[in-house]
């Protein structure tokens, strides 16, 4: 019988934890992209981010679809209880529209992030400063380790 490979790499660092999907690209600014069927990318933030915005309660886009995009643009907004962040494009090519589930179920975002709480989807080529999971883990683990150093000096204060 054989093994079907893994579709998800389990991380675990302090306090949190998350299944990655293998098969999709990390930015740096914790955002994701998985190549869809048609070509396209579906781009969504990662449970690290949501975690760092919170549960969310509003989103919006400042792009319409069928508007070129580029890495960096602002083409969005989320709105977590804990802060605001902008939406930043990571795919160079076509806006081709906000998830349309996000109108009426927002808080998908924080319970299936990597699945069907995506934000946006494109056509193009994702920045160059994507990530594969590997890399996206060593990222992971100097942010974590950075957030529980100032913990600790925080604590000793």
């Amino acid at each position: 019988m054989s093994q079907v490979p893994p579709k998800f790499l389990a991380y675990k660092r302090s306090r949190f934890s998350a299944q990655l999907p293998l098969d999709t690209l990390y930015s740096p600014s914790h955002a994701w992209a998985a190549r869809q069927a048609d070509g396209a990318w579906r781009v969504g933030i990662t449970k690290f981010a949501t975690r760092m915005l919170g549960e969310m309660v509003e989103c919006g886009w400042e792009v319409e679809p069928g508007a070129k995009v580029a890495c960096g643009q602002v083409v969005g907004w989320l709105e977590g209880f804990k802060a605001i962040s902008d939406v930043y494009c990571i795919v160079d090519g076509e806006f081709l529209g906000a998830n349309p589930l996000l109108k009426t179920k927002i808080t998908t975002v924080n319970k299936d992030p990597h699945g069907h709480g995506w934000l946006y989807a494109a056509t193009g080529m994702p920045e160059s400063r994507c990530l594969d999971v590997h890399a996206y883990v060593k990222l992971l683990d100097k942010t974590i380790d950075k957030i529980l150093e100032r913990e600790h000096a925080e604590e000793g204060k």
